[in-house]
């Protein structure tokens, strides 16, 4: 398992009147935390782009447990539980600053080779930083 943490304030611009977090923005939460995971592994998402490799999106699901307002300090909580194939599995937990936790959620990104478009496993380089991180 590879686990991350990553630390996000809420901008009065991703709120609803009531000041809650508007339901849609949370996508662009979980993006931010899955880069960061990269990152933690030694490799950015740019880089992961320049060798030919895309990671699109086909499954989002989320449980909105309780609201997150604006200006809170929101803690995501990122893991990867499944050794990647041709897609990679991240599970989120996302607490406000009372360590409640507000929100789960769940991506299925897989492997797309940019220049043929074909769905690709995960390549060599990718998966040995993963697995030099991997926590049993």
């Amino acid at each position: 398992m590879i686990h991350t943490t990553h630390s996000i304030r809420v901008r009065y611009g991703e709120t609803d009147p009531m000041k809650y977090v508007y339901y849609g923005n949370y996508a662009e939460y979980l993006e931010v935390a899955r880069v960061e995971l990269f990152r933690s592994l030694g490799f950015s998402y740019d880089e992961i782009e320049k060798r030919g490799i895309w990671l699109p999106v086909s499954e989002y699901q989320i449980k909105y447990i309780k609201p997150a307002r604006y200006d809170e300090i929101l803690e995501i909580h990122t893991f990867i539980k499944k050794i990647p194939g041709v897609k990679l599995e991240f599970e989120y937990e996302i607490y406000n600053p009372a360590k409640q936790k507000i929100s789960e959620a769940r991506t299925t990104l897989f492997f797309l080779d940019s220049e043929t478009d074909k769905i690709i496993k995960c390549p060599d380089f990718l998966l040995e930083l993963i697995e030099k991180k991997w926590i049993e």
